[in-house]
Protein backbone atom coordinates (compact mmCIF):
# COMPACT_ATOMS: atom_id res chain seq x y z
CA UNK A 1 0.00 0.00 0.00
CA UNK A 2 1.03 3.79 -1.19
CA UNK A 3 0.11 6.97 -0.45
CA UNK A 4 -0.17 8.92 -3.52
CA UNK A 5 -0.49 12.63 -3.85
CA UNK A 6 -2.07 14.16 -6.97
CA UNK A 7 0.28 17.57 -6.14
CA UNK A 8 -0.76 20.11 -8.27
CA UNK A 9 -2.59 22.40 -6.18
CA UNK A 10 -3.04 20.49 -3.16
CA UNK A 11 -3.35 22.50 -0.27
CA UNK A 12 -2.40 19.22 2.38
CA UNK A 13 0.30 17.87 1.05
CA UNK A 14 2.21 18.67 4.37
CA UNK A 15 -0.78 16.94 6.10
CA UNK A 16 -0.63 13.76 4.28
CA UNK A 17 3.35 13.23 4.76
CA UNK A 18 3.12 13.42 8.32
CA UNK A 19 0.32 11.35 8.17
CA UNK A 20 2.23 8.42 5.79
CA UNK A 21 5.47 8.77 7.94
CA UNK A 22 3.69 8.39 11.14
CA UNK A 23 2.21 5.05 9.61
CA UNK A 24 5.63 4.00 7.96
CA UNK A 25 3.49 4.18 4.51
CA UNK A 26 5.83 5.06 1.23
CA UNK A 27 4.57 8.65 -0.58
CA UNK A 28 4.73 9.95 -4.03
CA UNK A 29 3.93 12.90 -4.88
CA UNK A 30 2.97 13.47 -8.52
CA UNK A 31 3.52 17.28 -10.20
CA UNK A 32 4.09 19.10 -12.98
CA UNK A 33 7.37 21.60 -13.18
CA UNK A 34 5.90 24.34 -12.20
CA UNK A 35 5.38 22.98 -8.92
CA UNK A 36 8.52 22.56 -6.73
CA UNK A 37 8.89 20.50 -3.73
CA UNK A 38 11.74 20.59 -1.79
CA UNK A 39 12.44 18.83 1.55
CA UNK A 40 9.66 16.25 1.11
CA UNK A 41 9.78 12.84 2.79
CA UNK A 42 8.92 10.88 -0.21
CA UNK A 43 9.04 10.45 -3.90
CA UNK A 44 8.70 13.38 -6.13
CA UNK A 45 7.36 12.49 -9.68
CA UNK A 46 7.97 15.87 -11.58
CA UNK A 47 6.82 15.46 -15.33
CA UNK A 48 6.25 17.63 -18.13
CA UNK A 49 3.22 20.93 -18.25
CA UNK A 50 0.94 18.60 -20.22
CA UNK A 51 -2.49 18.91 -19.97
CA UNK A 52 -3.17 16.42 -17.13
CA UNK A 53 -0.02 14.61 -17.16
CA UNK A 54 0.76 14.27 -13.46
CA UNK A 55 -2.80 12.80 -13.27
CA UNK A 56 -2.29 10.32 -15.95
CA UNK A 57 1.43 9.38 -14.00
CA UNK A 58 -0.17 9.22 -10.86
CA UNK A 59 -3.24 6.49 -11.76
CA UNK A 60 -0.40 4.59 -14.08
CA UNK A 61 1.57 4.19 -10.85
CA UNK A 62 -1.68 3.42 -9.16
CA UNK A 63 -2.38 -0.43 -8.02
CA UNK A 64 -5.25 -2.16 -6.03
CA UNK A 65 -5.10 -1.04 -2.42
CA UNK A 66 -3.13 2.52 -3.04
CA UNK A 67 -4.82 5.39 -1.29
CA UNK A 68 -4.96 8.40 -3.33
CA UNK A 69 -5.03 12.19 -2.82
CA UNK A 70 -6.87 14.61 -5.23
CA UNK A 71 -9.17 16.96 -5.86
CA UNK A 72 -10.05 15.59 -9.68
CA UNK A 73 -13.35 13.59 -9.74
CA UNK A 74 -11.87 12.02 -13.00
CA UNK A 75 -8.49 10.78 -11.40
CA UNK A 76 -10.63 9.54 -8.58
CA UNK A 77 -12.58 7.60 -10.68
CA UNK A 78 -9.84 5.93 -12.48
CA UNK A 79 -8.25 4.98 -9.16
CA UNK A 80 -11.40 3.51 -8.05
CA UNK A 81 -11.57 1.32 -11.26
CA UNK A 82 -8.15 0.04 -10.18
CA UNK A 83 -9.47 -0.86 -6.77
CA UNK A 84 -7.90 1.67 -4.96
CA UNK A 85 -8.84 4.32 -2.68
CA UNK A 86 -9.55 8.14 -3.09
CA UNK A 87 -9.85 11.17 -0.86
CA UNK A 88 -10.63 14.14 -1.61
CA UNK A 89 -8.55 17.21 -0.01
CA UNK A 90 -12.05 18.32 1.81
CA UNK A 91 -11.90 14.66 3.50
CA UNK A 92 -14.62 13.63 1.42
CA UNK A 93 -13.72 10.04 0.22
CA UNK A 94 -14.99 8.89 -3.33
CA UNK A 95 -16.87 5.63 -3.66
CA UNK A 96 -18.39 3.73 -5.98
CA UNK A 97 -21.67 5.16 -4.34
CA UNK A 98 -20.80 8.62 -4.75
CA UNK A 99 -18.83 9.07 -7.96
CA UNK A 100 -21.04 8.78 -10.96
CA UNK A 101 -22.77 11.71 -9.42
CA UNK A 102 -19.94 13.39 -8.44
CA UNK A 103 -18.95 13.11 -12.64
CA UNK A 104 -22.05 13.95 -13.93
CA UNK A 105 -22.15 17.29 -11.73
CA UNK A 106 -18.34 17.98 -12.84
CA UNK A 107 -19.97 17.35 -16.37
CA UNK A 108 -23.07 20.14 -15.71
CA UNK A 109 -21.00 22.31 -14.15
CA UNK A 110 -18.50 22.38 -16.95
CA UNK A 111 -21.53 22.61 -19.22
CA UNK A 112 -22.68 26.14 -17.54
CA UNK A 113 -18.93 27.95 -17.37
CA UNK A 114 -18.61 27.39 -20.93
CA UNK A 115 -22.25 28.95 -21.75
CA UNK A 116 -20.55 31.96 -20.03
CA UNK A 117 -24.13 32.83 -18.31
CA UNK A 118 -22.84 32.00 -15.48
CA UNK A 119 -20.32 34.00 -13.33
CA UNK A 120 -18.71 31.57 -10.70
CA UNK A 121 -16.55 32.49 -8.02
CA UNK A 122 -13.40 30.54 -6.77
CA UNK A 123 -13.07 28.74 -3.71
CA UNK A 124 -13.12 29.96 -0.27
CA UNK A 125 -10.36 30.53 1.38
CA UNK A 126 -8.98 27.26 3.50
CA UNK A 127 -9.39 27.35 7.05
CA UNK A 128 -7.46 25.31 9.96
CA UNK A 129 -10.66 23.69 10.28
CA UNK A 130 -10.76 22.39 6.74
CA UNK A 131 -6.93 20.89 7.63
CA UNK A 132 -8.64 19.32 11.12
CA UNK A 133 -11.22 17.68 8.71
CA UNK A 134 -9.38 16.47 6.21
CA UNK A 135 -6.20 15.35 8.69
CA UNK A 136 -9.53 13.09 11.11
CA UNK A 137 -10.86 11.58 7.38
CA UNK A 138 -6.94 11.05 6.27
CA UNK A 139 -6.67 9.05 9.42
CA UNK A 140 -9.49 7.10 9.59
CA UNK A 141 -9.18 5.71 6.14
CA UNK A 142 -5.80 4.61 7.22
CA UNK A 143 -6.91 2.80 10.07
CA UNK A 144 -9.65 0.74 8.06
CA UNK A 145 -7.53 -0.53 5.29
CA UNK A 146 -3.88 0.00 6.95
CA UNK A 147 -2.92 -3.78 7.86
Amino acid sequence: MKLLIDGDGCPVVRIAERMALRYQIPLVLFCDTSHVFSEFAGEVVTVGKGADAADFALVNRCQRGDLVITQDYGVAAMVLGKGGYALHQSGMEYTAANIDGLLAERHTAKKLRASAKHHWKGPRARTPEDDARFAAALEAILNRIVK
